[in-house]
């Protein structure tokens, strides 16, 4: 190549770069005006609206971030995950977001989305105490791993915001196994109870630590609802996975608490955008179950 085109030829990289065309030569040489941006979909305009509610700037942000790299993705963000799912009827907005923060806490590995939904989650009304008491209940559904890791965001979280406030600490004398199968009861029902009874010929010791720890310590807490519970269960045992039998015996219980049936599809429609279809599908099939067995509709 002789010295003239040489030096042409890196004129014209040049151009390219300082352009942001990323286009190659041909394309910068032969490119047509752009097309003017189209009009935003009524389900765009829904889905801001929401996450302008609950994330404020934030979620603003996120959108304009991915236009470098992914301008496709921040829209499918805002139309389906918030102009789909977040409006729908069925679930407030306080209610979807501690189900999003009990499903990205299970899912794990989730910091950075932790982060943005327990600050929307503030921003609904949710209280600090609340969002912590998710957490614990989480526990015996996904492990302490996973909900020592969520408190670290939430940590963080409340720092930024300046938020303070008390954490309660339970003192309770009385009997763990007593007062843990009196809970079970009301939650779960005999059933419960004959999955304590199943394990007595082979893990006696779990069924104990089920009635002790999950629902003597854990369930019996008072900072968070009955109601409230049993989304979090619901949505965090959806995105964890793999759950069925579990799943089964907490949608029933979530009836239960009195739950409706549409509420429960709405949790695991809500946790579509963040665990997956598949997931989802597989809990509704569940969902389905139960209702048929308890000749329930929605």
């Amino acid at each position: 190549m002789s010295e003239s085109r040489k030096n042409a030829a890196a004129l014209t990289r040049r151009a390219t770069l300082a352009t942001g065309a990323l286009v190659g030569v041909d394309g910068l040489l032969n490119a047509t005006p752009a097309a003017a941006a189209p009009r935003e979909s009524a389900r765009y305009t829904r889905g801001w609206a929401v996450l302008r509610e609950a994330s404020g700037e934030r979620g603003a942000a996120v959108v304009e971030s991915l236009k470098d790299i992914a301008p496709d993705l921040g829209r499918y963000v805002v139309e389906f995950a918030y102009g789909d799912v977040f409006s729908r009827a069925g679930l407030d907005l306080r209610q979807r977001e501690l189900v999003t923060v009990a499903a990205l806490a299970a899912a794990g590995d989730t910091a950075s989305q932790l982060n943005f939904h327990m600050d929307a989650a503030l921003n609904v009304g949710v209280r600090p105490a609340e969002i912590i008491e998710a957490l614990i209940h989480l526990v015996p559904f996904v492990g302490f791993p996973r909900a020592l890791n969520a408190v670290g965001v939430a940590r963080t979280v409340f720092a930024d915001r300046d938020v303070t406030f008390e954490p309660p600490v339970m003192e309770d004398s009385s009997d763990r196994y007593e007062r843990g199968k009196e809970k079970l009861l009301e939650i779960d029902g005999a059933h419960g109870l004959e999955v304590i009874e199943s394990l007595k010929d082979i893990a006696p010791d779990l069924g104990r630590y089920i009635v002790e720890f999950t629902f003597g310590d854990v369930y019996h807490r008072p900072w968070l609802t009955a109601r409230s519970r049993q989304l979090v269960t619901v949505g965090a045992l959806t995105a964890f996975g793999d759950t069925a039998p579990q799943l089964r015996v907490h949608i029933g219980a979530a009836l239960n608490v009195g739950l409706s049936p549409r509420q429960v599809v709405e949790t695991l429609i809500h946790v579509v955008p963040y665990a997956g279809f598949p997931r989802t599908l597989n809990a509704v099939g569940v969902a389905r179950d139960v209702f048929e067995e308890r000749n329930t509709s929605l």
